[in-house]
């Protein structure tokens, strides 16, 4: 994973995720936050966090990033920045977690609060042991 986080756009990912935490709709919690999921190559796309009254129907900015890269076509998942606007760190979530799991176990991570802060760490740290499943058929 080393060699992985030296090519990896660190501060243009974080610029992303901010950029697209400020974009978040988020009434209820007020916890904003964005993602921005880099392919590996050039291209990087973002998500941010869609609170709804009924809270189970609440999106949550990380799979709403690989929502994007899916439909963008990523076939690398090169690393991943989450940010938060305010002063606690972001993690995603256990279904976040989960399904990050599914395209990347190994992803590298970038963890932004508001004030700028940074830490690196991944997706395997965060989330040892994921469920897995064989893909059945041709949607894999």
């Amino acid at each position: 994973m080393a060699e992985v986080q030296r090519a990896v756009p660190w501060d243009r990912l974080a610029e992303e995720a901010l950029a697209a935490a400020h974009q978040a709709y988020a009434p209820y919690s007020g916890y904003r936050v964005g993602a921005a999921m880099w392919d590996g190559e050039s291209r990087i796309v973002r998500g941010c966090n869609v609170e709804n009254a009924s809270y189970g129907a609440t999106l949550c900015a990380e799979r709403a990033a690989v929502g994007a890269a899916v439909a963008a076509g990523f076939t690398g998942w090169g690393a991943m920045a989450v940010a938060a606007l305010g002063d606690a760190w972001p993690r995603p979530c256990g279904i976040c977690r989960q399904v990050l799991a599914e395209f990347a176990p190994e992803l590298p991570l970038l963890l932004v609060r508001g004030d700028g802060e940074r830490i690196v760490t991944s997706l395997v740290e965060l989330f040892p042991s994921p469920f897995t499943l064989k893909p059945k058929g041709d949607n894999a």
